[in-house]
């Protein structure tokens, strides 16, 4: 087993409107994405970013060889409360995970 940072291409996060963040894992083939969408249900990465697995949502994407996952944000986007403006830290919470 690896670290999927040390599998992938690479691992991005996102805004996707106000209300929802967008991870975005991009394989460099096939394989790869294979093991990353075995190693990788939504159970496993929803218990890993501490969310209800029925608010994660995973897009399986072959032709392009990316796997994503969108979540509603827990503030909305520049409310008080917003850690992350961007959206752009989570993507680094999945980074270690063994694959």
């Amino acid at each position: 087993m690896a670290e999927l940072r040390h599998v992938v291409r690479r691992i991005r996060s996102k805004n996707a409107g106000p209300f929802w963040i967008t991870i975005d894992i991009f394989c460099d083939s096939t394989d790869v994405l294979a093991r990353v969408t075995a190693a990788l249900p939504v159970e496993r990465v929803a218990g890993h970013l501490q969310l209800d697995a029925s608010h994660l949502k995973r897009f399986e994407i072959p032709t392009l060889n990316v796997l994503k996952f969108s979540f509603p944000r827990p503030h909305p986007q520049g409310s008080l409360r917003d850690r992350d403006m961007h959206g752009a830290q989570v993507a680094l919470l999945l980074e270690l995970l063994e694959v």
